[in-house]
């Protein structure tokens, strides 16, 4: 489902450039579930974002499920993007101006989908947020906040979930409830999850660990 080959990725900074990622090699089959590992600045959210086709590599080839990412233009990746990967982030991404429902429902607009609302309040039904759906941000709690982010990337069915430090911003208890969320439905939809995380417990749900240290990866 994903590969990558060689990957590179520098930087630009005062007196020469600075290598984030030197030479990754990474190989991910569909429906795996993979935990990537390491200290801040080690170059894990560097290397998500290349893989999600977010940023550009410097050096190298990715493909996601037979897709040259480095053969399409911007406009091609993000097509790519809303069809094929679902995101989970730290802060949440949510649209202030927007309702739950709203929030869950826009990306499935964007690809032209006709019954976006429908399938939008059915997976706030599956995160436990029917009756919430009508709330704006500011009026949910932080893990009810991530649990409507679960739901807009579980929605546009993709077959890839990128999640970043989902759990970075919430308590423990409320983040151990929104892991037993993600792991749930993503065991339900059969989606190949990969997963950016300091934390040791988080990672070892994952059927593989890597870690990344100093911009290089290996098996942990």
């Amino acid at each position: 489902m994903i590969t990558a080959r060689a990957l590179r990725k520098r930087v630009p900074v005062a007196g020469g450039g600075l290598e984030i990622l030197k030479g990754i090699d990474l190989e991910i089959k569909s429906g795996e579930t993979v935990a990537i590992i390491g200290a801040s600045g080690s170059g894990k959210s560097t290397l998500l974002g290349l893989l999600a086709g977010l940023d550009l590599a410097s050096e190298g080839s990715i493909e996601l499920g037979g897709v040259a990412l480095e053969e399409l233009d911007e406009d091609g990746r993000a097509l790519l993007r809303a069809r094929e990967i679902g995101f989970v982030f730290q802060a949440f991404q949510l649209l202030p101006a927007l309702t739950a429902l709203e929030n869950v429902m826009l990306p499935l607009e964007l690809r032209g989908d006709r019954d976006a609302a429908g399938r939008a309040g059915r997976y706030l039904d599956r995160v436990g947020l029917a009756e919430r759906s009508r709330h704006y941000p500011r009026q949910l709690s932080g893990g009810e906040q991530q649990r409507v982010a679960i739901a807009r990337a579980f929605a546009a069915e993709p077959r890839i979930l990128f999640a970043d430090e989902p759990t970075g911003n919430l308590d423990t208890a409320t983040g151990e409830r929104i892991v037993d969320l993600l792991f749930a439905l993503n065991r339900e939809e059969g989606t190949t999850l990969v997963l950016v995380t300091h934390d040791e417990r988080l990672a070892a749900r994952c059927d593989r660990r890597l870690r990344m240290t100093a911009g290089e990866l290996e098996e942990a």
